[in-house]
């Protein structure tokens, strides 16, 4: 559970929203901060592209999907494993999905 803006907000036991309804940009923040991660401009694309492919596919990308597609989309040093790492050091699809909103992505331990 966190406490956003005064909203208690339900989660798995990994930080995973309960309810993917429940997410916001403040809800990120929140989640972020836990791992004493600042979301700058280059978080904040990879984030919003994680929730744009799951509009489009219903399920969060994993890592391999991840760095395949998101450089057509965001430049070249985003498909890049350790400049994603660099980014999210918890795993950047397991991490990144996180604060997206969405569910644990297939494949992540």
């Amino acid at each position: 559970m966190i406490n956003v803006n005064g909203k208690d907000i339900e989660t798995d036991s990994e930080g995973f929203l309960a309810n993917l309804d429940d997410w916001s940009e403040d809800v990120a923040v929140v989640l972020s901060q836990q791992d004493e991660l600042a979301l700058g401009e280059k978080h904040w694309q990879v984030i919003n592209w994680i929730r744009a492919y799951y509009a489009e596919n219903s399920t969060a990308p994993n890592l391999r999907v991840m760095t395949k597609m998101i450089g057509n989309d965001l430049g070249d040093e985003f498909s890049d494993k350790k400049y994603l790492f660099d980014l999210f050091p918890y795993g950047p699809a397991k991490q990144a999905a996180r604060y997206a909103g969405m569910p644990k992505p297939t494949g992540c331990v």
